[in-house]
């Protein structure tokens, strides 16, 4: 009775612990509309396009598919920029 007593103690504050632990990881989107570049050399080294004064990089979209078009770029900003001067840094998800 002792142990089962114990292991419901445990398995409540471990259940406990878990659900204080569930954040929000949900990013705010943001949409960016201007004319999108390919990146050249720059003093920060990050980003592989721009626009608009942000640099981009995308896993789901080819940004050379757009480069000189007028676009709205929808994504996220990346956390831990910008760095060395440069622009902040955007993670595309979509482009309309």
């Amino acid at each position: 009775m002792k142990l089962l007593k114990s292991v419901i103690l445990c398995t409540f504050i471990y259940l406990s612990a878990v659900s204080c632990k569930k954040r929000d990881t949900s990013l705010a989107t943001i949409e960016i509309t201007g004319t999108l570049k390919e990146q050249g050399i720059t003093t920060y080294q990050y980003g592989t396009h721009t626009i608009a004064g942000y640099a981009l990089r995308s896993s789901v979209v080819i940004l050379d598919d757009y480069i000189n078009q007028n676009v709205t770029v929808v994504g996220y900003k990346i956390d831990g920029y910008p760095v060395d001067g440069g622009p902040d840094f955007i993670e595309v998800e979509e482009i309309k």
